[in-house]
């Protein structure tokens, strides 16, 4: 074999090798950037990432979460893609078998799955602030220490007593980053668009201020939880005020006694002294003994015209009331009612 074919033949099997070599490089790379490497037991999974955190707070996240088969190969993609820099927090929904370059895509691109967080009928704001933190990145502190914030409070032009009555019970969607004070500022842009002209307008008429409105909601939310006559029992209680009489709501007795699971109401509770005690102060509360429905908002602004001045409940234990216009009627009507419970072996 003459010289110049060995050259050739030489030349030939180094070009055949770096091009196997440049094949085998190029092949691993392409299965970084393009190849399978998120690796869930489900269908998808969500990655929390905290406001502040930075590249290496997302490895160790990723790392601890056990969604990512090669950690090197996602840090090298990012790296290539210019995602170390920025990191975006939030919650973000991934998919088994994403690749590194679709899952840096998403969260370069910062686009969150939201949370929908419900609440009704909630006790006190501590509360809450336990049930926000469940769905948003902002903990129970946070939020306990802004709802209790007299320089919060001042802003949207409530008192410590009513800032409770900002809180429409609905459900929201929320990104999970969100702050306490973004979280404020939602629910202060959901209280005034809740509250519109026709609402407005039909508490003017009642001679109540929109807080006014949910104090007397509140107790009407703890006296029923039958939707269909919260209005008659807003109707009682507005008649009350109407001449003047003691509301006598036994919620507000709870309230004042810092017992909500009190469950028979003595003549010694009777006589707390607490401006929330309305057996002892006339007219409404100082502010809302819970966070009301909507529901008990709506069934207040809406009252039943009647002339029922007292009710208690239905001696059918049916969680309904029998209403009465007199003094002895509503005594007639409670006398059945305690008897039944004589008689089930209640009390």
């Amino acid at each position: 074999m003459s010289k110049k074919k060995i050259i050739l033949i030489s030349i030939s099997v180094v070009i055949i090798i770096a091009m196997f070599i440049a094949f085998m490089v190029g092949r691993k790379y392409w299965n970084y950037v393009y190849a399978s490497n998120v690796k869930l037991s489900d269908d998808k999974a969500f990655v929390y990432i905290p406001t502040g955190s930075g590249f290496e707070n997302l490895l160790s996240i990723l790392q601890e979460t056990g969604y990512i088969e090669d950690i090197e190969s996602f840090k090298f993609v990012a790296e290539q893609k210019n995602y170390t820099d920025k990191i975006l927090p939030g919650k973000y929904e991934i998919k088994n078998k994403m690749s590194n370059n679709e899952l840096i895509n998403l969260l370069r691109s910062g686009k969150q799955t939201p949370v929908r967080l419900s609440f009704i009928s909630l006790r006190n704001s501590d509360i809450l602030a336990g049930k926000v933190s469940d769905f948003i990145e902002a903990d129970s502190v946070e939020l306990v220490n802004i709802f209790k914030s007299p320089e919060i409070i001042s802003k949207y032009g409530f008192k410590p007593q009513t800032f409770i009555s900002m809180f429409i019970p609905n459900t929201y969607e929320f990104y999970w980053n969100t702050s306490a004070e973004k979280f404020i500022e939602r629910m202060a842009g959901e209280y005034k668009r809740f509250w519109n002209d026709e609402r407005k307008a039909k508490a003017n008429a009642l001679g109540m201020s929109q807080s006014q409105v949910s104090t007397l909601a509140s107790i009407v939310e703890e006296e029923t939880q039958k939707n269909d006559e919260k209005a008659r029992i807003a109707g009682v209680y507005i008649n009350r005020l109407k001449k003047g009489m003691l509301l006598q709501a036994d919620p507000t007795v709870k309230y004042a006694v810092g017992d909500p699971s009190l469950k028979r109401i003595l003549h010694k509770h009777l006589k707390v002294e607490s401006p929330y005690n309305t057996y002892i102060y006339q007219g409404l509360p100082p502010g809302p003994i819970c966070i009301p429905s909507i529901s008990s908002i709506d069934a207040v602004l809406d009252y039943e015209k009647h002339k029922y001045m007292y009710f208690c409940a239905k001696d059918d234990f049916s969680g309904y009331h029998t209403f009465a216009v007199t003094h002895a009627q509503h005594n007639v009507n409670a006398k059945k009612y305690h008897d039944a419970l004589r008689k089930a072996g209640i009390r």
